[in-house]
């Protein structure tokens, strides 16, 4: 399969799918490397396609209902299947992280979780591959982008996140 078919194969994988599809499923696939599928991906962004990537694989930009907010935490490394736990429990997706670094300025991390399942995931690769939160960078300050059904969900992640002691606030 020449590359253009493959990058369209691929195109046409990540538009069926509901689910985002690791950058090694993809290899397997089309029997190419890993890192033949990452610069794909990297080709077609240039090229304009919304493709994201997530903690698990690549997925298509689709349309989101529900409201967007943010919030900002803090909190040690150790309370962070508490914290993301605490969100989708109110039926809240978590969109990303950031955190603001003194050389870099704002950095992204793509999250997408939005079950105990997906962050239960999430945590598994992070210990699997000695990975860090970004938050690590910022004494665990950071933001995360939220996807809510409605404003009373976001206002339940905010009680729920300040009950913990996690919401990070104007003292008074």
């Amino acid at each position: 399969m020449r590359s253009e078919e493959r990058r369209k194969a691929l195109l046409e994988a990540l538009r069926e799918s509901s689910e985002p599809i690791s950058a090694a499923a993809l290899a397997a696939r089309f029997s190419v490397s890993r890192q033949i599928i990452v610069g794909d991906v990297a080709l077609l962004r240039s090229a304009g396609e919304e493709i994201t990537a997530t903690p698990r694989g690549y997925r298509m930009g689709r349309e989101q209902n529900g409201l967007v907010r943010q919030v900002a935490v803090r909190h040690r490394g150790t309370d962070t299947e508490r914290e993301l736990n605490a969100i989708v429990d109110q039926g809240c997706t978590v969109l990303d992280v950031i955190v603001e670094h003194p050389l870099y300025g704002e950095l992204r991390g793509q999250l997408q979780l939005s079950s105990r399942y997906e962050i239960g995931q999430y945590l598994r690769r992070c210990g699997e591959t000695e990975a860090h939160p970004l938050s690590r960078l910022t004494d665990g300050i950071h933001l995360h982008t939220l996807l809510c059904p409605d404003e009373r969900a976001f206002e339940r992640v905010v009680e729920e996140l300040r009950r913990l002691g996690f919401l990070l606030e104007d003292a008074k």
